[in-house]
C-alpha cells in the first residue's frame, strides 16, 4: 500500500499544482531541505489537502522535535534515516521502507546517521486545508 500511494504521489506531482513550499531549510533542524512535490485536496473532501515533499538529510541532518497537524507517511527514497516518535524506541529505516504518524504524534528525533551519504524520504501529510503543517519545539 505505501508503495502505490508513493507512487501515485510521485506521479500525482507532475499533474496536481506544486504547493509554494520552496525549496528550503527546515525551522528547528540542522542539514534539511525541503522540496514540494504536490498540494491538493482530494475531489470528495475540500477541508482536507494532501500535501507532499521530498525531504532531503545532508550527512548527519538531524531534526528537532516536532508535530505534524494531520496523519503522516512517510517512504524512504534513498539512504538510511533513524527515527523516533513519542519518545519511544529510535528506529533505523533504509530506502524502501516507510512509517506512518498517527495525528497528535510528536516526531521526538530524526536524523541521517551517515556521516558521507545524504538521505531523501517523501512525506505526505492529509491535514485540514489551510492547517500549519509543521510545530517545531513540541
Amino acid at each position: 500500500m505505501t508503495i502505490f500511494l508513493a507512487g501515485v504521489l510521485l506521479c500525482a506531482g507532475g499533474v496536481a499544482r506544486a504547493t509554494d513550499l520552496p525549496n528550503r531549510k527546515s525551522s528547528n533542524s540542522t542539514g534539511v531541505t525541503l522540496a514540494s512535490v504536490a498540494s491538493q485536496a482530494p475531489p470528495d473532501d475540500s477541508a482536507q489537502t494532501l500535501t507532499a515533499f521530498v525531504v532531503n538529510l545532508a550527512p548527519e541532518a538531524k531534526t528537532g522535535s516536532h508535530r505534524h497537524a494531520g496523519i503522516v507517511f512517510v517512504y524512504v527514497l534513498d539512504g538510511i534515516v533513524r527515527s523516533q516518535l513519542n519518545s519511544g524506541e529510535i528506529i533505523e529505516y533504509r530506502a524502501g521502507q516507510s512509517w506512518s504518524e498517527p495525528p497528535g504524534t510528536v516526531h521526538s528525533f530524526m536524523e541521517n546517521p551517515s556521516q558521507t551519504v545524504p538521505a531523501r524520504l517523501l512525506a505526505t501529510i492529509i491535514a485540514p486545508t489551510g492547517a500549519q503543517l509543521t510545530t517545531y519545539g513540541e
